[in-house]
């Protein structure tokens, strides 16, 4: 057997890329269980080679050098090689570990995630109820009264997801069951797991196997509603935003020919990629006002930039469809200061004007 060293890690990645890429599962197997044979524990095979590789997955769509076909195509040879490598490495349950359920927040498609947490799970000896992707809460309710977990652990990738995962979190919570949750929905720090009430948070799988091999999370807190969590949601602002969205987008798509005048030209299937992103603001901006943090839609505003640079779209586009939105939001006023600061920072404004736009609110 040869040492593990001898194959440098990266060549080990770009091995499993290219056959993602040719859609070859065969390569990708072989690949993957190559790493095995030469001594890399199952566990850094599925956090050190195969989840990279799904991350460039991820970041050549959005760079637009991939297609989104082709995203689903090498996101499903992935998910079917971790299937094979659980079938080669089944690992006997430990007794008294108990059971995790492992589940993605309803509305949330990006099951891989959660696929590996529950893998690396399974490997440590856990019993893992393994629910998969956009799990309505009503049925991870009834689960958990069906199988009486030791804890749920809740993926979302999307932070949209997270008024939805706010509920559901609190649902569980409702049952006598703690919650770990992870995922990019979250924040790189964790903030909005310890907004909403969540019991505990992990950056990756791993970490999320370490705490719970450390010993049982508390309890959560007596049954309490999402208010309580966030009493900023009295001001209604999100409940309006998010139950006025289409009428948002639609006031939005017809003022923006005039603003954008470059938009009169653009075909329907044009059209029809500017009202979802459009939608996506809108969303996002709702989000935003759920969890009163104003970078989550600045953030997310600066990475459609992004995309939009790598397909040939100006992005300055962004700019009067935030104040066409802050026009029909005028009456909401941290609606309108986050759309406003949003704006400032896509044009270079910078921090001062935003500042002085909290300061005149």
């Amino acid at each position: 057997m040869s040492p593990v060293s001898t194959v440098p890690r990266e060549h080990r990645i770009d091995l499993l890329w290219q056959a993602v890429c040719r859609g070859d599962e065969q390569a990708a197997v072989d690949a993957t269980f190559g790493a095995l044979e030469d001594g890399i524990p199952a566990e850094r095979v599925l956090l050190d080679l195969i989840a990279p590789v799904q991350r460039r997955v991820g970041e050549e769509w959005a760079a637009n050098r991939i297609t989104v076909a082709q995203e689903h195509a090498a996101s499903a040879i992935n998910d079917r090689v971790i299937a094979a490598l659980s079938r080669r490495c089944a690992a006997p349950v430990a007794a008294g570990r108990g059971t995790v359920v492992v589940a993605c927040v309803d509305g949330e498609w990006h099951g891989l995630p959660a696929r590996l947490l529950a893998e690396v799970l399974t490997l440590r000896g856990w019993t893992v109820d393994y629910l998969g992707a956009q799990v309505p809460t009503r049925h991870l309710i009834a689960r958990i009264h069906q199988t009486g977990p030791a804890v749920v652990a809740l993926s979302s990738s999307i932070a949209t997801r997270l008024p939805t995962a706010h509920a559901t979190i609190t649902a569980v919570q409702a049952t006598g069951t703690p919650v770990l949750v992870g995922g990019a929905a979250f924040g790189r720090d964790g903030r909005y797991a310890r907004l909403l009430g969540a019991d505990a948070w992990a950056p990756d799988a791993s970490s999320a196997a370490d705490r719970l091999d450390e010993g049982p999370l508390a309890l959560p807190p007596p049954a309490h509603q999402p208010l309580d969590d966030l009493p900023h949601l009295i001001d209604q602002e999100y409940t309006m935003v998010a139950r006025t969205r289409t009428e948002l987008v639609r006031a939005v798509m017809d003022g923006l020919a005039d603003r954008f005048p470059a938009m009169r030209d653009y075909t329907a299937a044009q059209l029809g990629h500017t009202a979802e992103d459009i939608a996506h603001i809108v969303d996002f901006l709702a989000t935003a006002l759920y969890t009163d943090d104003p970078e989550l839609l600045t953030d997310f505003l600066a990475w459609t930039a992004g995309i939009l640079t790598a397909r040939s779209v100006p992005a300055h586009s962004l700019v009067p469809a935030l104040h066409i939105l802050s026009e029909q939001l005028k009456d909401f006023p941290r609606a309108t200061l986050m759309l406003d600061q949003a704006a400032d920072r896509l044009t270079g404004a910078g921090s001062v004007i935003a500042s002085d736009s909290r300061n005149t609110a």
